[in-house]
């Protein structure tokens, strides 16, 4: 078939595991791949080069500055944003085909479901709708709390067929290491915008986001998978508002120390 009139834009960073299979989703319909890669010390830009990707090597500027950064070089009247852990279902690839050829839109959100442990998740982590795919003229850019980005632009979007499948967990051990990291990170971009420590968020924020995930939003239909993400996500919450008071009293030592 014909490439579409289509840059997908990605950020990697030792990814040699999982690139090749989102690229896979991607390069016969993609006109461009651009690639910012944060000097990977693995294969990833070996393997990205090898799909005839556009890789760029910079420095870690932060989930929403380095999503920016890729999302400039894009030269196409389309761009899809991607991660290397994400990869087109072939409903949602027929779903871009179409939306592009018709160009009804000029913004598409997709519905995003996380592959987690060999299975595929209906309710934990749902529903999780995304700006994804959106004419280069809406002016579209990243904003957001890291890692917590979100891309804006100046078009609505409408919903597109299919899922975005996200293989963002090798095992549990990888699953809970990342909520350490993302927790950490979540705190000093908390402490960077001057929100102040709450120990009633501290106390109650946990328990929501175990309740609105495990009971609210059915993640128990999910099983035993289920159960881990609800209580991953009341860890993270946890130690994201631990973490959080920990910088304020760092803090609070150096100013005694001045």
């Amino acid at each position: 078939m014909n490439k579409l009139p289509l840059s997908v834009s990605i950020i990697s960073f030792n990814e040699e595991k999982n690139i090749a299979r989102t690229l896979d989703s991607v390069i016969d319909i993609a006109s461009e791949i651009i690639i910012v890669d944060s000097h990977s010390t693995d294969n990833t830009k070996a393997i990205a080069e090898g799909y005839g990707a556009k890789v760029f090597v910079e420095d870690w500027k932060g989930h929403v500055a380095q999503k920016n950064s890729a999302l400039d070089k894009c030269s196409q009247p389309w761009i899809l944003m991607l991660d290397c852990d994400e990869v087109l279902s072939d409903e949602l690839r027929n779903s871009i085909i179409k939306a592009i050829d018709s160009s009804e839109a000029q913004a598409y959100s997709v519905n995003r479901k996380t592959h987690y442990l060999g299975k595929l998740l209906h309710y934990a982590w749902q529903p999780d709708w995304n700006l994804r795919l959106v004419r280069r003229e809406t002016k579209p850019y990243w904003q957001g709390l890291n890692p917590h980005d979100e891309l804006k632009c100046t078009a609505e979007p409408k919903p597109l067929q299919g899922e975005l499948v996200h293989y963002s967990y090798k095992d549990v051990r990888n699953h809970f290491d990342k909520t350490l990291d993302y927790a950490q990170i979540s705190a000093k971009s908390y402490k960077e915008r001057g929100r102040k420590f709450s120990m009633l968020n501290l106390l109650l924020n946990p328990v929501v986001a175990f309740v609105r995930l495990y009971i609210i939003r059915k993640g128990f239909l999910d099983g035993k998978h289920g159960l881990i993400a609800g209580f991953s996500t009341f860890v993270y919450t946890f130690l994201k508002y631990i973490f959080f008071w920990e910088l304020e009293l760092q803090e609070k030592r150096e100013k005694k120390l001045k």
